[in-house]
């Protein structure tokens, strides 16, 4: 059995000024972990484990899928909490792209003709940059951060390609192996 999950990766430019706020934020707010560069992605479809077998089936599935959908700029800005200020457990960066759910909704499909259960929870496109076990700071202080950088803009991010992730716990936490990477079909516009 592996654990898997299908993801986009950011380029290194945004993870560059993402992790110029984290520092900051990491003297502001306590008990995080936090995401490390080499793990920050997109999650677009987390799968959980399955027998390995399903792996070049599920490759070949998005690649056909895929081919066809063009490159589209992501763009990264301000931060928040889930599942809310007062019981937070994740705090995020908010994503914005013409096409990422569209995107989303074509690797669900096509996944979910595979056998692996449809998403429940509403799209929300964000990137997680840390993690609280349990929060126990400050809600005013908390609320205070998260204000400071509502509108900080984070930059610009080319979704080329998607990545299937092999993800292995570690007690060091999850180590993210690519299994694959299918690039997405024409690409208009890039820089």
């Amino acid at each position: 059995m592996i654990r898997a999950f299908v993801a986009v990766r950011i380029e290194p430019d945004m993870v560059q000024k993402i992790f110029e706020v984290q520092a900051q934020l990491k003297r502001k707010l306590s008990g995080i972990r936090w995401v490390r560069a080499e793990n920050l992605h997109f999650t677009l479809k987390f799968l959980g484990e399955f027998q390995e077998e399903k792996i070049a089936p599920i490759l070949k599935a998005l690649e056909q899928s895929l081919s066809a959908t063009p490159a589209f700029p992501m763009n990264g800005r301000g931060i928040g909490v889930f599942p809310d200020i007062k019981r937070a457990r994740v705090l995020w960066i908010g994503l914005w792209a013409e096409g990422l759910e569209s995107l989303a909704k074509e690797v669900e499909k096509v996944l979910e003709a595979m056998g692996f259960a449809r998403e429940k929870r509403a799209f929300t496109p964000h990137l997680t940059i840390g993690r609280w076990g349990h929060f126990s700071g400050s809600i005013e202080h908390l609320k205070e951060e998260i204000e400071r950088w509502r509108d900080h803009d984070f930059g610009e991010s080319w979704v080329k390609e998607v990545v299937f992730f092999q993800s292995v716990l570690k007690p060091q936490g999850a180590v993210y192996k690519p299994l694959g990477v299918l690039s997405l079909g024409a690409e208009r516009s890039l820089p």
